[in-house]
């Protein structure tokens, strides 16, 4: 659930979510198993937050601290865009971890999409014109502090379907080599319709990156922690959330 974002400094406002608390109680009373995390984030660089702040990074772990305290179940991290091999960012992670280990709640964090070749980074990103995509070893190198971690396999710029779903079985491909098997990966699948150059509507949908997850995945799964995460369930259709009882739930064989 949203509870900030983040201010520029690195703060976080309690009063954003002053009812935070009572939801927390009535979705632990009326769906016993469910976990409640706390979504903080930020647009990061430039003007806006810098990680590469010791006060900012400090007043994120301040944050981090206040949401659990308040019943959160965990906290869920979406800074963009974070550059690859971004130093700050893992001190984040660093301090958080131990936050959230003492409190016997979560850590989770967005990434970009990663690489699908080696090499590719250097140029799809001078493409893109910002920090697209991450090698597979800084998001192990960010696994590594996090027990759950959601790769944002959509706004690719491909225009078709087809290949958009080849797209995503490749990410994740990458992702499964690079998470390590005890961290929980869920990969992001578009549930929104916003069409800019980014994210093709007629191409990004709900049902390529579905087809393309189970084509990742293959034939005989790892026994691993793994799901999806649509994004973003308040713009999901109803032929979206069809899409996802029918190909994700309850899917034919893969072929």
């Amino acid at each position: 659930m949203h509870d900030g974002p983040f201010e520029m400094d690195g703060s976080l406002d309690p009063t954003r979510s002053p009812e935070a608390g009572w939801f927390i109680d009535a979705v632990h009373r009326e769906l016993p198993g469910v976990r409640v995390e706390a979504w903080l984030g930020q647009v990061v660089g430039g003007e806006a937050l810098h990680l590469d702040d010791a006060a900012t990074r400090w007043r994120i772990a301040a944050g981090v601290s206040a949401a659990l305290d308040r019943g959160f179940d965990g906290v869920h991290f979406d800074f963009e865009p974070v550059p690859e091999g971004d130093p700050g960012f893992l001190d984040v992670l660093g301090a958080a971890r131990a936050i959230t280990r003492a409190h016997h709640a979560l850590l989770s964090a967005s990434a970009p999409q990663i690489e699908p070749l080696s090499g590719f980074r250097i140029p799809g990103n001078l493409l893109a014109g910002h920090p697209k995509w991450w090698s597979q070893n800084y998001l192990r190198q960010v696994a590594g502090y996090c027990d759950q971690v959601a790769v944002m396999a959509y706004d690719t710029s491909l225009p078709t379907a087809w290949a958009y779903r080849g797209y995503v079985a490749r990410q994740t491909q990458v992702a499964l080599s690079a998470v390590p098997t005890n961290v929980e990966l869920l990969m992001g699948v578009p549930a929104f319709h916003t069409p800019d150059p980014g994210h093709w509507d007629r191409a990004e949908t709900m049902s390529a990156a579905l087809d393309g997850v189970r084509l990742g995945l293959g034939a005989h799964p790892p026994p691993r922690p793994f799901g999806v995460a649509l994004y973003v369930d308040f713009a999901a259709t109803p032929a979206d959330w069809a899409a996802y009882r029918t190909d994700w739930l309850s899917p034919a064989p893969v072929g």
